[in-house]
């Protein structure tokens, strides 16, 4: 069995939803109405994401900043 480890971005939906995203694996995305539980959720994706797949490496992003921003418009 491979070990894989996953940066994982979770926001905040308009619904009060967190939304829980692996930008390395292409659709790879959930909700949960807390933040533990779309971590949860986001495992199990995951785990179907890396079957789907197969023995493929997923892509690499190396997220370098988060940050908010205000602007006036």
């Amino acid at each position: 069995m491979k070990k894989y480890s996953f940066t994982v971005i979770v926001e905040k939906d308009e619904d009060g939803f967190y939304v829980a995203e692996v930008p390395d694996l292409k659709g790879c995305y959930t909700q949960g109405e807390t933040i533990e539980e779309a971590l949860e959720n986001i495992k199990e994706v995951i785990e179907l994401c890396l079957e789907a797949e197969g023995d493929i490496e997923p892509v690499r992003k190396e997220i370098v900043a988060v940050q908010k921003v205000e602007v006036e418009v």
